[in-house]
């Protein structure tokens, strides 16, 4: 493919000599998505965790009403500990595809530097789970996590709400549920290129019909698998699709960032101004010649470098360290 002219010289050199595996949805059914979906989730999780003294284990917590129990994925600190920082996470994946296990080396990394204990949910995925399925998941997962502090070793107090990309749309929605709902309080809202609007009106969704990673077709295929019909029209709410809400006082501190180069631009930085519009303080990254996960993808670049230590800096202040 082409690349933007605007695309990060260092980043274009490192595509220029490595192939990566699109996510190609031109030809792809929802009969053949859970093959597709199990190929890129192998691939995305390939990597072995880095060596590390971090206690990992997976628990079974309780579900939305009449559904099944959720599988969360807990990162601690060896020796344990009282009143560490929490961090509910949220993967990514357009909400068709994706783990925790995809995120393992970021959970890692974030406890190891931050001495926090984070929660990663694994939500069910559309279109098998339209909407409410993986909000009202990632909902379960927060209040359990929110309950179980103690036993944990988190601060009540000092819980982030993070995800990227659909994590990123669904966090802000968990976050929303729990304004809306009286449920638990959620001290900072990390929303890394958040997937926001089923919409796909702005010019940055129009832009990007060709990307290196999610492009306008791809964007498409995931909103319609978790809306289905309803997407695009009015029976779509806030919950599902976060750049829908109306009233976005009251939440927590936030932070966004968002590559230059992807059709989440336009949505993201319109709901970190409406955040900020609303009395919340937010925090706004728009990462010039940067594409949908560059970081993830490219991660020694120094654009790479400066997103991750943004987002650490981000944690560090919210959590008071």
């Amino acid at each position: 493919m082409a690349f933007h002219p605007n695309l990060d010289p260092e980043i274009r050199a490192f595509l220029e000599r490595t192939p990566f595996p699109a996510f190609d949805t031109a030809n792809l059914t929802p009969e053949e998505l859970p093959e597709h979906r199990a190929q890129i989730n192998a691939f995305l999780a390939a990597a072995p965790p880095a060596d590390t003294d971090v206690v990992i284990e997976d628990r079974h917590v309780p579900g939305p009403d009449g559904a099944p129990d959720v599988r969360v994925r807990i990162y601690r600190p060896a020796g344990g500990g009282e009143g560490r920082p929490g961090l509910y996470w949220i993967h990514g994946g357009g909400m068709i595809i994706g783990t925790p296990e995809i995120d393992e080396a970021m959970m890692i990394g974030y406890v190891e530097e931050l001495g926090c204990v984070a929660v990663s949910v694994d939500y069910r995925l559309a279109p098998e789970n339209p909407h409410p399925a993986p909000v009202e998941d990632c909902y379960a997962g927060l209040v359990w996590t929110a309950k179980a502090a103690g036993e944990l070793g988190i601060d009540p107090a000092r819980i982030a709400v993070g995800g990227a990309s659909a994590g990123g749309g669904l966090a802000a929605a968990t976050v929303l549920l729990a304004r809306d709902r009286g449920g638990p309080d959620v001290a900072f809202q990390l929303l890394v290129c958040p997937m926001l609007d089923d919409r796909n009106i702005t010019p940055s969704s129009h832009e990007f019909t060709e990307a290196v990673v999610w492009d306008r077709s791809a964007n498409l295929f995931g909103w319609t698998a978790l809306l289905g019909d309803r997407i695009g029209t009015d029976d779509v709410p806030p919950y599902a699709a976060p750049a829908r809400a109306t009233d976005l006082a009251g939440l927590p501190p936030a932070f966004i960032d968002v590559g230059e180069l992807e059709v989440f631009r336009d949505e993201d930085v319109d709901y970190a101004l409406r955040l900020s519009q609303a009395g919340v303080s937010t925090e706004l990254h728009l990462y010039p010649g940067a594409f949908h996960g560059f970081d993830g993808m490219v991660p020694d670049a120094e654009l790479s470098k400066r997103a991750r230590a943004a987002r650490l800096a981000a944690l560090k202040r919210a959590y008071g360290l």
